[in-house]
């Protein structure tokens, strides 16, 4: 009897390692949570200007389509925990100097445009190393409760971050803000604290342009053969460039509908309910059907719920259409990142990570930095039918496509 409970395998949340790289991020998604609501706010409250809200979304991750696969290549090479850190403390620096600015009314677009490019940059890397690491904390047949838990908590603070963001900003405007400068070092200090390494093998070599080019051409050329992962990655791109859209899209709808930022903040609550019921129901639904059916059912959900957005009469209505919408995507991805996770090597997944980021990433800025100038051009109700059309196009090519047919999360 002893002997066999001495070979089960250690449960999660008995894991000194994982308990801290999930607090480390469940603090700094809070903080960060806050913050993406008030930013666009604060922007409107500034200018005037729809526009600029979009344009400054949008320039915290555009970075990824310039500098991703560079900070991929990097994070195979350098210390990934290390990294890490130093991202945190960099980002809640750059962060400070927002409601620093604000108390000697000095606060201008110039700053907030400066601070969403370097933490953009910043952001890039981390994400990089963060996505790199989780397999060298949990074995591979972990990963799939793994992701759902972190998940599921991740959705739970996503609930209570919209749902007091709003508030939070109607006491002050720079409470968020603060309050991120606060999250980003309390990761940090998590971070610190994790005792295994967060890579298997580093590489030494001396760091050249060449090199690195090098580097990023053997990530890339390992996710070219994997045609599943490569397949499903550009329909996650393409599906981004509509999410990036929404999100100022389903701020401006519901301000149409008289919401105050309080309500706001609670129709993206339900979104954040919506994908923590998902993620609960992940780990199960992803051993249970094949990938390929949970991309398709994922598209068809989101393309089939969309269109309530422009319908919805009051915000509350809009919250239960964005609770739908949020279901589905949450299994999917823990399916994905389970899979791809699992398969691609260790000195590689920086890069390969990196790869996917800049195709998913680089799509959602587009979309948001493009939204404030859509919705002026066309309004929101046709905006919203057009993004509609285009989730269903989306779906469309996910069904007729025999590789995402096909596709197993145990291939």
């Amino acid at each position: 009897m002893d002997t066999f409970t001495s070979t089960l395998p250690e449960p999660l949340w008995r894991r000194h390692d994982f308990r801290l790289l999930l607090g480390g991020r469940l603090v700094s998604q809070l903080g960060d949570s806050l913050q993406f609501l008030a930013l666009p706010l604060l922007v409107i409250a500034l200018t005037g200007s729809s526009t600029q809200a979009g344009i400054l979304l949008g320039l915290q991750t555009v970075v990824h389509l310039v500098f991703g696969l560079l900070a991929g290549a990097l994070v195979d090479r350098w210390d990934r925990k290390a990294t890490m850190i130093w991202c945190e403390i960099g980002r809640g620096s750059l962060t400070a100097t927002i409601p620093a600015a604000a108390v000697f009314g000095a606060l201008g677009m110039p700053q907030l445009y400066a601070v969403a490019v370097l933490n953009g940059v910043l952001s890039t890397v981390f994400g990089a190393a963060n996505s790199s690491a989780l397999p060298n904390i949990v074995p591979s047949r972990d990963l799939p409760a793994a992701l759902g838990t972190l998940g599921a908590m991740s959705n739970a603070l996503r609930i209570a971050g919209a749902a007091v963001a709003g508030t939070a900003y109607a006491v002050s405007r720079m409470l968020p803000f603060a309050f991120n400068v606060v999250s980003f070092l309390a990761s940090a200090a998590s971070l610190r604290a994790i005792r295994t390494d967060f890579q298997q093998v580093r590489v030494t070599a001396p760091t050249s342009p060449r090199a690195l080019l090098a580097d990023i051409g053997r990530g890339l050329a390992w996710l070219w053969r994997k045609p599943v992962i490569r397949t499903l990655a550009l329909l996650d791109a393409a599906d981004s460039l509509r999410y990036g859209a929404g999100y100022l899209l389903i701020i401006i709808l519901a301000q149409e509908l008289h919401a105050n930022p309080t309500q706001v903040g609670a129709v993206f609550a339900s979104a954040g309910a919506g994908a923590l019921l998902g993620s609960v129901m992940a780990p199960t639904l992803a051993r249970r059907f094949p990938l390929g059916a949970l991309s398709i059912t994922m598209l068809w959900v989101e393309a089939l719920a969309f269109p309530f957005y422009a319908v919805a009469p009051t915000w509350w209505l809009l919250s239960l259409v964005a609770f739908a919408e949020s279901v589905v995507s949450p299994v999917y991805t823990v399916a994905l990142d389970s899979y791809r996770l699992a398969v691609t090597p260790d000195a590689l997944r920086g890069r390969v990570t990196s790869a996917i980021e800049t195709l998913t990433t680089g799509g959602a800025a587009i979309g948001t930095m493009a939204s404030g100038t859509l919705i002026a051009l066309l309004g929101t109700t046709t905006l919203t039918l057009v993004l509609a059309g285009w989730l269903a196009l989306i779906a469309l090519v996910a069904t007729l496509s025999r590789t995402v047919r096909t596709a197993r999360a145990t291939e």
